[in-house]
């Protein structure tokens, strides 16, 4: 197989027009292509599937890597970037198992594009959205298998504790910033989109949910739309609330402290308590956010222990399957996952 690939790389690929690979039906041509060759080349030599597609992304990334330090460590993007998205692809396609291997391969997406919005966008809008937000079309074949591939490589940047760094902040590979969505977090667009079952696979790996430079915290975010229906509350929204209630230990809402000095308030005042009674009250009598979640009673221990644990989880690079190794009862485990309110 590196023989092969080398041969390709030095009489094949280096004669392709540069722009080659920008159109997807490209793309998916080569991808093609190559699944055959790792077919043909595991037979012939005798190894598995997977060894060989892992072959086949190291050469990939080799390649790329010689390519960009002989341009002054800057990556010639056309051809030779795209070529990481037919490796993304086929790692996906072959269900790659090498952590170590694909760590790489998304190492070096986020050194020359400083986001995942290849793997995170076709997954939230579906796979033909993205030409219109970003200029480019999803390698992936529709919206579900975008979602697979999405936990495909939240499972492994996970298992390889990855972390990026964006100057002087640190991501997780499941927080960092969606540039065609406003450098908004991936978990932000999602609640924005009322995409339900997007947003419980994000919570469920740890995703982050915090106020950023965008607005304010998310949970704000539907709180204030909820708001819009007067009443007629939409089931995909009323569900992204209380699938992050589950996530946090309770409403952070934004105070502006200034604008009620002229009040004189005692230091240790609720201002939580005023706030979403006032611009929230609806929501309340409508019982949409539970009393104990917004600063209105003591938040149940229960919920507190399970966000610690979770919280101890994230911080090894455990969620959500270090859940399954605890010694507890099943159904604990179900509420840790937040299967359950």
């Amino acid at each position: 197989m590196d023989s092969f690939m080398d041969f390709y790389f030095d009489e094949v690929f280096i004669n392709l027009d540069r722009d080659c690979l920008n159109e997807r039906y490209k793309r998916r041509e080569l991808v093609q292509y190559f699944n055959s060759v790792i077919t043909g080349c595991a037979k012939g030599q005798n190894k598995s599937d997977n060894a060989t597609c892992k072959n086949f992304v190291n050469s990939a990334l080799k390649y790329h890597n010689n390519c960009k330090s002989d341009n002054g460590d800057v990556c010639l993007m056309g051809k030779y970037h795209n070529l990481l998205y037919i490796a993304m692809k086929l790692a996906f396609d072959w269900s790659l198992q090498d952590n170590g291997v694909v760590a790489s391969l998304l190492d070096e997406l986020y050194a020359c594009e400083r986001t995942f919005e290849r793997i995170f966008l076709g997954a939230i809008f579906g796979t033909s959205a993205p030409y219109f937000l970003a200029g480019w079309k999803s390698d992936f074949v529709d919206r579900q298998e975008n979602v697979h591939a999405l936990v495909f490589f939240l499972d492994h940047a996970t298992n390889a504790n990855l972390e990026f760094k964006d100057e002087e902040k640190t991501y997780r590979f499941i927080d960092v910033p969606l540039e065609s969505c406003g450098k908004a977090s991936p978990v932000r667009v999602v609640i924005q989109m009322g995409a339900a079952e997007i947003l419980m696979i994000l919570l469920r790996f740890g995703a982050r949910i915090t106020a950023d430079h965008v607005s304010s915290n998310p949970i704000e975010t539907i709180l204030d739309r909820l708001q819009e229906y007067n009443g007629q509350y939409p089931n995909e929204l009323v569900t992204c609330l209380k699938l992050t209630l589950r996530a946090v230990p309770h409403l952070n809402l934004t105070v502006d402290k200034s604008a009620l000095k002229h009040l004189e308030l005692p230091e240790d005042y609720n201002y939580q308590r005023r706030i979403v009674l006032e611009k929230y009250g609806e929501i309340l009598k409508d019982h949409l956010v539970p009393s104990s979640r917004c600063g209105l009673q003591p938040v149940e221990l229960k919920h507190l222990c399970r966000c610690q644990i979770r919280h101890v989880l994230w911080g090894n690079f455990e969620l959500p399957f270090g859940i399954q190794n605890l010694p507890i009862p099943m159904s604990l485990k179900k509420y840790l996952d937040l299967c359950e309110d």
